[in-house]
């Protein structure tokens, strides 16, 4: 008897403090939004909208002459949005003087994306502005909003050239 109540005593203990630990456990917090989209349009004063020349599935904001080195046009320029199956990724860059010198992009903040699309999204403006292309690498962890990302991109760059 002493043998099967120490037994019952342990396994209980042990239980509780499994349970007990399990209920302190907490996921890490979420951003609540997306950090405030920053419109490129306004920071710069000297560029011009353009309605000519839009393609499908891209829209450009403005732009001037395109720079001879790079075959980009100065402005602001939108790719399409690209869907995944986590939400929609849409990019926007800021070309000066033939140089992408700004990327936004509005990405899904719901669920899991919540986690790994505001770590994800920073790294790959960062390789877009080092690379100045589309060829940015993936981002770990964040496949499906890196692919979608260098969709939009490109999108945005097809749009810049002259």
């Amino acid at each position: 008897m002493r043998r099967s109540t120490a037994a019952a005593v342990g396994t209980l203990t042990g239980a509780a403090l499994i349970v007990g630990v399990r209920l302190s456990v907490q996921p890490p917090a979420a951003p609540a939004a997306a950090p405030p989209a920053v419109d490129l349009v306004d920071s710069t004063p000297s560029a011009k909208p353009s309605s000519s020349g839009k393609k499908p599935g891209a829209s450009k904001t403005s732009a001037a002459p395109p720079k001879a080195k790079t075959g980009l046009k100065d402005g602001v320029f939108k790719g399409k949005g690209v869907t995944n199956p986590y939400g929609t990724v849409q990019v926007s860059i800021k070309i000066e003087d033939g140089k992408i010198t700004a990327a936004e992009a509005t990405y899904p903040t719901a669920g899991e994306s919540a986690t790994i699309n505001p770590v994800a999204i920073p790294k790959l403006k960062q390789e877009t502005l080092q690379a100045q292309n589309a060829n940015v690498s993936a981002v770990s962890g964040a496949t499906y909003t890196s692919k979608s990302y260098r969709e939009s991109l490109q999108a945005a760059l097809d749009s810049a050239k002259a």
